[in-house]
């Protein structure tokens, strides 16, 4: 009986270590940046529409702003792709992080004000509470997370 207990034991701590040491290629990110600016709007829309179920109006409208969003994203991201392949990446200072986060804020409350207009009430305060749910994947939780890294270190 022991000797089972032990064998199950090493075939799931085998498994887990297997699933931990995957590669880049298993990350989920990897497959977005191989999709295209229309590709990557027409999934987050579509997410939208069976979350809230949007009319086709809405749709439209979703996905011109999902366009634009994703257009800029990619963008950006390959800026600093350019600048990490040239070694030119360096850390920013103060007065451009403050930038980049006053910049990124801003698109987030237009953002936030587009799909105001769009949604539904009740489809706008269910869309807010999608975003709240999605902690740990926003810049913010991660922001506190180095605040409390900086303090022990």
């Amino acid at each position: 009986m022991k000797k089972l207990r032990l064998l199950i034991a090493t075939a799931l701590l085998t498994s887990m270590v297997g699933v931990a040491q995957r590669g880049p290629e298993h990350k989920g990110k990897d497959l977005k940046a191989e999709l295209s600016v229309e590709q990557l709007a027409t999934l987050r829309t579509k997410r939208l529409t069976l979350a809230l179920d949007l009319d086709s109006k809405q749709q439209k409208q979703v996905m011109d702003l999902n366009l634009e969003q994703v257009a800029k994203h990619k963008q950006k991201m390959d800026e600093r792709k350019a600048k990490r392949e040239e070694g030119e990446r360096e850390r920013p200072s103060p007065e451009e992080r403050f930038k980049l986060e006053n910049e990124k804020l801003d698109a987030r409350i237009a953002h936030q004000n587009a799909m105001k207009d769009i949604l539904s009430d009740e489809q706008y305060e269910l869309w807010k509470q999608m975003h709240k749910n999605r902690k740990g994947k926003d810049g913010d939780d991660r922001m506190r997370m180095h605040k409390k890294e900086d303090r022990r270190g």
